[in-house]
């Protein structure tokens, strides 16, 4: 079956039906595949990496730690995965080889950041997910933008993959109803005004009026990292993304 078609099958399917239900039934769909779970530990990541903890301990979970992060995310991230009990964190880093020619400086950053972004997380995550024939993301329709439209389940428009959005239809006040009631432990930049967090040179705090992701290439065109395309570019937002 040609996979925009399962797409949009499994959309008709779970029109109705729950994150946890949405997120288990993928994790066991067969005509999909193997999935994995990708998560940057940041903000908002402990909702679906409790979800993945209490339906599928085993889930491969893959953290690209792209070595521009904050201190307190790989802090957060040791915690969270020790706290929820996941048992399989694959810690995704780039190519050696591929820093030394590309960016020996660490300031790639400064000059180009769509190349920094390519060399240090969209080509590492593309080489972990091979062999997978899904991925689940933490995207939702409240960020804006092109989200706005996110369907629960699509083609990986560069890939032979089906990427999977549990959390589409939830609001921010749902993500944070959900890690109250579960007492899930908040990533410590958040109380410092870090609203949606990156790497830490391209990532600044939010006022209390901005959009959670204002602080995230500020200043510039650039709202995504590119882990995520249309057609064959890096989706480019307007700042509420």
């Amino acid at each position: 079956m040609p996979l925009k078609e399962l797409a949009e099958r499994r959309v008709l399917l779970h029109r109705k039906s729950d994150a946890q239900t949405i997120v288990k039934h993928a994790l066991d769909d067969i005509q999909i595949g193997k999935v994995a779970l990708v998560s940057s530990f940041g903000a908002e990541s402990v909702v679906l990496l409790h979800m993945v903890s209490q339906i599928a301990p085993d889930t491969p979970v893959l953290f690209v730690d792209t070595e521009l992060l904050f201190a307190e995310t790989l802090d957060y991230q040791r915690e969270v995965a020790g706290a929820l009990g996941l048992r399989d964190i694959r810690v995704i880093r780039p190519s050696r080889d591929a820093l030394l020619a590309r960016d020996v400086d660490g300031i790639l950053h400064r000059f180009d950041t769509d190349a920094c972004c390519a060399l240090r997380k969209t080509e590492p995550l593309e080489k972990a997910l091979q062999g997978f024939g899904g991925w689940i993301t933490g995207r939702k329709r409240v960020q804006g933008g092109q989200r706005a439209q996110l369907p629960l389940y699509e083609k990986d428009a560069q890939s032979a993959r089906i990427k999977i959005n549990p959390l589409a239809h939830w609001s921010h006040a749902d993500l944070s109803r959900y890690m109250g009631a579960h007492d899930l432990p908040r990533h410590p930049l958040v109380a410092r005004g870090f609203k949606s967090l990156g790497c830490a040179p391209c990532t600044t705090k939010v006022d209390v009026d901005e959009d959670p992701r204002a602080g995230r290439w500020r200043g510039m065109e650039k709202t995504e990292c590119g882990i995520h395309f249309e057609g064959g570019k890096a989706v480019r937002q307007g700042s509420a993304a």
